[in-house]
């Protein structure tokens, strides 16, 4: 468990609901990570869960995906094909902000008397509410009550509805609704910036830009609307924002509205009578492009606030109503018993909506939209842990960010030709397509993204059924990235032909270039057999398609054999004296890191021992081997997944969110279902619980994508190899039912698992045929289909071994193996007089 913290919420504060997540008693100790996990986003615009009226927050973020600006990377020392250019996310203009003065007092949540206090992020409804009674000095009784929603339907488009009622008496009430460009201006308050507030050297944070980020472009402004417009200095992307009022009320009332470069303003005065209620509406759009001038993007915004208006409030929130029952009909998980289980995984799948489906054209930034950690780079994160419960519950989204993967292949190329390779190498990190990893051995070395995207594709292609898809750049993406592979690998004769791939780093950043890393290597085998098979397929059904292929990429069929033939030699390592798959050629010869010993204040390693130090142990940040066990399980016996994730998770740091959810399925398919729960619970409360204390920075959104799996994958047991749909369910003891929809193709099914037995039922589309344990089943129209089951797999009660288990044990050449931790003590030192 992670930093010894332990999973759940304080129900005291944080009551269940099924479909809320709700904040009961006002903490303002605990704010930096509220903003986080109350933000409110569709996928292109996020806003984080600032207090409506802007004071004493820890971050106050808004962010569009994609939106960043450009900064030269100085490297210490230079070396060709290093990183140049880094990108980071900006923090657009804050249009959340309205300011509340009752008789010239300021509304201050941290400074108030409040009576009574509750905020809830609704997941049906899909907005943010909040409900404060507030003692003024005066002694005045007010109701404050605010609705923030980010549309689904409308993505350029954000709401807020903020009722002001005077409960006991007149009262003289100023609202200030202002845009603020916070990227660029001093925070007026002057509040610490976040790193000021929780200290120290951290590089999941992003990078801080201390010149002008946004230019000034445009101002416009009315009685009712203003917009700001800038340009980014160094990227020249362009942003406007606007925002519309509407003031109901039976009171009295004036305005005034002022506007300067970074901020617009309006000022509405009211002599409010007890009881009457006032109710400013507010309307925001935002608009962001790669270099159009700011007076069209204003255009757009005034159209998008013009419809806006059209529509009216009431429809708008049922458009935002009517978007999310469609999608917890098509994505929701139902779980029998477990209330408070099924409000976080509800969080959890919310967020997933949140940070992709309205991503058009964009990736998923490693924190979606709530927060500025990892400087809002897209990373393998998306492939691997966010595509799965989009190609089978939200199919049309998974394409984009497939497209969005093809649109950046030239800038592949270019990379891999950088790097003196054929084919492509997509980047490990990046905003615009190129790699802003300064760090090459845990960034560039990363070569298994490709595999990870050609892992990606063709599993929508095969869940969807969309081989157009392959036609249409989806096979030049499995072209190039296989041409990487078979450049990249070289073959060796040792008894028998090999082919290896050498100087790679795997998922686990705490172990980095080294030679035929067994994830990268596996993964690149069927990267390799992938693009071979769709290929000979294009060729053999559709010549006219192969023929434009080969005309675009110069494609010879001697690669396609060749491609083939790497494939089948891949060097898979081995120790057969173990019975183990080592991480690398080399990892078993280093001892091992004590993990069990290793204090919590000295986690996680990375932020506490310098990489050196980190790489010479046996020590993983995050699964490796054991996601492999995962993605390509067919390749492996089940005796060798539990040897394998015996020996990993002795030697797993969980210093990274993307361990744990994959730790928790292969734990349950090998037999650790004890262990399964523990590490499933981690994952689910990960952000909720703050239990990496990195929340603050944004959600962890690769981690609740994987929540999915593990739900999925791990307890229903699902697997999807070449297409072909499997079940063998790994329910947990005190769960009487667990259900979930797949999308298949052009059908759709319901699976219900149960301790006795697993139900299939066809809720549109023609037959679909799956296999549970072995056995065919046919999922018919009208009639579904039921299969008993005699267990939910092996149940093994001991706990796994430790590293201190494997301590003495033998290597294949008769040496030690020594688990320790490195440290060094005062007594160890020659202090001199």
């Amino acid at each position: 468990m992670a930093f010894g913290a332990v999973p759940g919420l304080n129900r005291h504060t944080h009551p269940v609901d099924e479909w809320a997540l709700v904040e009961a008693a006002f903490d303002p100790k605990g704010q930096a990570e509220a903003e986080t996990i109350f933000s409110v986003a569709n996928g292109y615009l996020g806003m984080r869960g600032n207090w409506d009226e802007g004071r004493k927050g820890h971050e106050y973020g808004t962010f569009i995906n994609g939106f960043h600006e450009t900064w030269s990377i100085r490297h210490a020392e230079e070396a060709y094909g290093f990183a140049r250019v880094g990108q980071t996310i900006v923090n657009v203009p804050d249009s959340k902000i309205i300011r509340l003065y009752v008789d010239d007092e300021p509304f201050v949540l941290t400074e108030a008397d409040l009576l009574r206090y509750t905020r809830r992020l609704e997941f049906r409804e899909g907005y943010l509410c909040r409900e404060v009674e507030w003692c003024t000095p005066g002694g005045k009784r007010v109701l404050i009550e605010s609705r923030r929603m980010v549309s689904f339907t409308e993505r350029h488009l954000a709401l807020i509805e903020y009722d002001v009622t005077v409960l006991d008496a007149d009262a003289s009430i100023v609202l200030s609704s202002q845009i603020l460009n916070r990227q660029d201006s001093e925070d007026e308050y002057h509040a610490p910036p976040p790193a000021e507030e929780l200290g120290g050297f951290d590089p999941r944070k992003a990078e801080a830009i201390e010149e002008r980020v946004l230019v000034p472009q445009l101002q416009r402004i009315t009685n009712e609307r203003a917009m700001l417009g800038y340009r980014a200095n160094r990227s020249l992307m362009t942003v406007v924002v606007g925002m519309h009022h509407r003031l109901e009320t039976e009171n009295d009332w004036d305005q005034s509205a002022d506007i300067d470069d970074d901020l617009a303003k309006h000022v509405y005065r009211v002599r409010a009578r007890a009881g009457k209620r006032i109710r400013l509406t507010k309307f925001i759009s935002y608009h962001t492009s790669r270099g159009v001038p700011t007076r069209e993007l204003a255009d757009r915004c005034s159209r998008t606030l013009d419809r806006a208006l059209e529509t009216g409030v009431p429809e708008l929130f049922a458009q935002q109503r009517a978007w999310l029952d469609e999608f917890w009909d098509r994505c929701g998980v139902e779980i029998e018993g477990q209330p408070e289980t099924l409000q976080a995984v509800r969080w959890n799948l919310f967020q997933l909506a949140q940070a992709s489906t309205r991503s058009d054209g964009q990736g998923v930034p490693a924190k979606g939209m709530t927060g500025s950690g990892y400087g809002g780079h897209y990373f393998w994160d998306t492939e691997i842990y966010v595509m799965p419960f989009l190609s089978y519950t939200m199919p049309n989204v998974a394409r984009n960010l497939l497209r969005f993967r093809v649109g950046m292949l030239d800038e592949a190329r270019d990379r891999a030709r950088e790097l003196n390779q054929r084919g492509a190498l997509f980047p490990w990190r990046t905003i615009n397509g190129q790699e802003s990893s300064a760090y090459y051995a845990a960034g560039t070395a990363q070569y298994h993204i490709d595999a990870d995207i050609a892992h990606a594709l063709m599993q929508y292609v095969n869940a969807a059924g969309d081989h157009e898809f392959l036609k249409r750049g989806g096979a030049d993406v499995l072209v190039e990235t296989a041409r990487l592979w078979e450049d990249l690998g070289f073959w060796r004769t040792n008894g028998d032909r090999k082919f290896h791939i050498d100087g790679v780093t795997g998922p686990d950043e705490y172990t980095t270039v080294v030679d035929d890393n067994l994830y990268t290597n596996v993964m690149a085998k069927a990267n390799l057999l992938a693009a071979a098979d769709v290929c000979r397929r294009l060729q053999a059904e559709d010549p006219h398609a192969y023929g434009r292929l080969v005309a675009r990429l110069g494609l010879e069929d001697r690669e396609v054999e060749d491609w083939r033939a790497a494939a089948e030699a891949m060097e898979i390592p081995f120790d057969a004296f173990r019975g183990i798959h080592p991480q690398d050629a080399r990892f078993l010869e280093k001892e091992m890191w004590d993990l069990e010993h290793t204090p919590p204040e000295k986690r996680p390693l990375l932020l506490h021992y310098h990489p050196l130090v980190i790489y010479r142990f046996q020590v993983l940040k995050q699964a490796d081997v054991v996601l492999a066990l995962l993605l390509q399980g067919h390749e492996f016996t089940a005796e060798q997944k539990r040897r394998d994730f015996e020996y990993y998770d002795a030697l797993t740091t969980g210093d990274s969110t993307l361990s744990a959810v994959v730790q928790s399925i292969v734990a349950a398919e090998v037999g650790y279902h004890r262990l399964a729960s523990k590490y499933f619970e981690d994952a689910l409360y990960v952000d909720l619980s703050n239990l990496h204390r990195n929340t603050s920075d944004g959600v962890h959104v690769a981690s609740t994508g994987g929540i999915w799996m593990a739900l999925v994958n791990g307890y229903g047991g699902m697997r999807d190899h070449h297409g072909d749909l499997s079940f063998d369910p790994r329910l947990p003891e005190d769960w009487t039912r667990l259900q979930f929809r797949l999308a298949v193709r052009q059908s759709r099914i319901t699976v219900t698992v149960r301790q006795d037995r697993i139900d299939f039922a066809l809720d549109y589309g023609p037959a679909v045929s799956v296999s549970v344990r072995g056995v065919p089943v046919d999922i018919l129209p009208g009639s579904g289909a039921s299969v008993p089951l005699e267990h939910q797999g092996p149940r093994i009660s001991q706990d796994p071994p430790t590293a201190h288990d494997f301590e003495g044990a033998l290597r294949a050449d008769g040496s030690v193996v020594t688990a320790s931790i490195p440290t060094i003590s005062a007594d160890d030192w020659d202090f001199e007089d």
